[in-house]
């Protein structure tokens, strides 16, 4: 008996909208705004797994329906293994592949090595460079310079003199308790 799994990775239904398709997967999955975002993030993510085939075959109407498109596999289809081909030989690199020529304007242009690179070279980059490894890439801080007050106006007073600081008032009088007794 083969075992499928349920995956989804952020496809629609033709014709479907995506906020509804989003509020039909909230209501039927009881999940927040959060787990839904992750659900259309486009990386593929398995629902539900170990299904015999009417429970698969249930799924995918129920999720189509809310117009989401959803791959059932059989979990049980042998993965086939693929043999990875050697590395080509290295080559020497005689020349480097595209060479960057820097305009008087400041400009880099830059030749490209292949068709692909060739939809870039009208790019207008500036031409920055690249600075050799352990460079400081930042400008150097100009030093702070003290800034310039006038304490002609201050004087300084002699080794334990007062300051200025607020007295604090003389204690209270003790209260008359002459008049009290005490009595059995």
């Amino acid at each position: 008996m083969s075992r499928y799994e349920i995956a989804f990775s952020g496809q629609l239904v033709p014709g479907a909208q995506p906020e509804l398709v989003k509020a039909n997967m909230a209501k039927l999955f009881q999940a927040d705004a959060q787990r839904i975002a992750q659900l259309f993030s486009g990386r593929r993510i398995v629902i539900k797994n170990n299904l015999d085939a009417a429970a698969a075959e249930k799924y995918r109407t129920t999720l189509e329906r809310a117009g989401a498109r959803v791959e059932v596999v059989d979990m049980d289809m042998l993965i086939e293994e693929v043999e990875l081909a050697p590395p080509p030989p290295a080559e020497p690199v005689s020349a480097p592949l595209a060479t960057p020529v820097a305009n008087s304007s400041g400009r880099l242009h830059v030749a490209p090595r292949d068709e692909y690179m060739a939809a870039f070279s009208d790019v207008d980059a500036p031409d920055f460079g690249i600075a050799p490894v352990g460079s400081d890439l930042q400008d150097a801080r100009p030093d702070a310079q003290a800034p310039q007050v006038d304490l002609s106006q201050f004087s300084l007073a002699p080794v334990g003199s007062d300051m200025g600081q607020a007295k604090s008032p003389p204690p209270a009088p003790a209260p008359d308790t002459s008049h009290l007794k005490l009595q059995n």
